[in-house]
């Protein structure tokens, strides 16, 4: 059932020019302030899948941006797959372009794109003067970490889902810059995934609590890397009803008008 939201593209500012990103909030709140949720992508970017699912989230009671993250390679439409990634041909062919695009918004860059897109959403009309939250999938989820570092004031709650490469053996490894977060993070593993291996989540978990972030960090069995995204052949419907009650609960503690 489509939740009675109110969904529209604006263009806003990044940190090197324009892009997309759609707003959504619940039908006929125009005149309610509501908390803001910025919605980070995963590789596959801003689609009808990742706009359904803000238009849930909106649906409890927030305004939710999601950005077009690669405007550097066109719009949102140019960006997003031909094909149906359920086709194992079309999602090899879409990931084999996309990914070494995907690895040029290294981190710092990726930092100076985040602000300009939590400003974007600060400025939204009906956006509560409040801490936002920050949702992330796969990619998305590293970069909801790095936004929550860079804002602290700003960001009371973070969910990353299915993330990989939280711990790498590089000097920007996310897991070595946690200690800025003030945010509560939810951290909802995928039990298959190459890119997040055991022994790395056990890494993330003593990073989290070395760094004195208070978190929520679980991995849910049999799920595999992309498991909230129906449409990809990763999706796993009870894992991503979990996510959804577990996010919702999340933000339902951290975030007020």
């Amino acid at each position: 059932m489509t939740p009675d939201v109110h969904g529209e593209t604006i263009t806003v500012p990044a940190a090197y020019g324009d892009t997309e990103m759609y707003v959504t909030r619940p039908a006929g709140s125009d005149d309610t302030p509501l908390p803001g949720v910025l919605f980070v992508t995963d590789v596959i970017g801003l689609r009808p899948r990742t706009r359904a699912m803000a238009d849930r989230i909106a649906s409890w009671g927030y305004v939710v941006a999601v950005p077009h993250l690669f405007y550097r390679f066109g719009t949102a439409e140019e960006w997003a797959p031909a094909d149906d990634l359920l086709l194992p041909e079309a999602r090899g062919a879409f990931f084999k372009a996309a990914m070494p695009r995907a690895s040029t918004l290294t981190s710092d860059v990726a930092r100076a794109d985040l602000i300009a897109y939590l400003d974007a959403l600060r400025s939204v009309p009906g956006v509560s003067a409040g801490p936002i939250g920050v949702t992330g999938y796969c990619m998305g989820g590293r970069l909801a970490l790095n936004l929550a570092a860079a804002r602290p004031a700003d960001v009371a709650a973070v969910g990353i889902f299915h993330t990989g490469n939280l711990v790498t053996d590089t000097p920007d490894s996310p897991h070595l810059h946690l200690v800025d977060i003030e945010a509560f993070v939810l951290a909802i593993h995928a039990d298959k995934d190459r890119s997040l291996p055991h022994t790395a989540v056990a890494q993330f978990e003593h990073a989290l609590i070395s760094s004195g972030v208070t978190h929520s960090a679980t991995v849910y069995p049999g799920a595999a890397h992309g498991y909230t995204m129906s449409d990809i052949a990763a999706y796993h419907h009870e894992a991503a009803e979990h996510h959804f009650a577990e996010l919702e609960g999340l933000f339902r503690r951290t975030l007020t008008t």
